[in-house]
């Protein structure tokens, strides 16, 4: 979750809109927006989540070798 204080994009993210778990939820402590652009930025069509999940695969894949 984000607390989205400060990022200009922050109604279009998914990490700031979603409804927290009532009984446990972790948040980024600062919202991670700097330079003009999140690295964790959760849209709609999630294309900066889905390229780190395959980049995370692609480096567990080459580990596993």
């Amino acid at each position: 979750m984000c607390s989205g204080n400060g990022c200009p994009i922050k109604e279009r993210c998914h990490r700031f809109s979603a409804t927290p778990n009532e009984y446990r939820q972790s948040y980024f402590v600062n919202p991670p927006y700097e330079n003009g652009k999140c690295v964790y930025y959760w849209g709609d069509a999630h294309e900066n989540l889905m390229k780190e999940l395959e980049e995370i695969v692609k480096h567990q894949n080459k580990s596993d070798e």
